[in-house]
C-alpha cells in the first residue's frame, strides 16, 4: 500500500515539474488598462501583466526595460522618456511618460518573472486623443 502511495505522489510531482518546465515567456502578455487617452505632458500610462493560462494578473514582476515610442504611425525616433510609478492594484504596472502629440504610441516592455528563467517581452499600443 505505501509503495503505490509513493509511486502516486512520485507520479504527480514529475508531472507538475513537466508542466512547469513547458511554461515560458510566451506565456505571459501586456495589455493596456486604458487603450485611449489624453495628450500631453506627465501622463500616467498603466499596462496589465497577465498569465495566458490563468487569466489572472502577474503580481511582482520586475519591469527593468521600457519605451515609449511613435512606431505604430511610423515615427520610431520620437521617443519619450519613461518613469515608473506605484500602482495600486497587483499586476498592474504604471508609468509617467509624455505623449505631445495625438496619435499611437508604442509602448515596449522587458519584464522578469518570478519562477520564469526566460524575459517576459510585450507590445502594447495606446492612442492618444487631443
Amino acid at each position: 500500500m505505501l509503495s503505490k502511495f509513493a509511486t502516486a505522489a512520485l507520479a504527480a510531482t514529475l508531472s507538475l515539474a513537466a508542466s512547469a518546465a513547458m511554461a515560458g515567456a510566451g506565456d505571459y502578455s501586456f495589455e493596456p488598462v486604458n487603450p485611449e487617452m489624453k495628450k500631453g505632458e506627465g501622463v500616467t500610462l498603466a499596462v496589465r501583466l497577465t498569465n495566458k493560462q490563468t487569466g489572472k494578473p502577474v503580481a511582482d514582476a520586475v519591469i527593468f526595460k521600457t519605451r515609449v515610442d511613435m512606431a505604430p504611425d511610423g515615427m520610431a525616433e520620437m521617443e519619450s522618456a519613461v518613469s515608473p510609478m506605484p500602482s495600486k492594484e497587483p499586476g498592474v504596472y504604471a508609468f509617467k511618460t509624455d505623449l505631445p502629440m495625438a496619435g499611437r504610441y508604442q509602448v515596449t516592455l522587458s519584464a522578469k518573472v518570478q519562477g520564469e528563467a526566460e524575459t517576459v517581452t510585450g507590445k502594447v499600443i495606446v492612442k492618444a486623443m487631443k
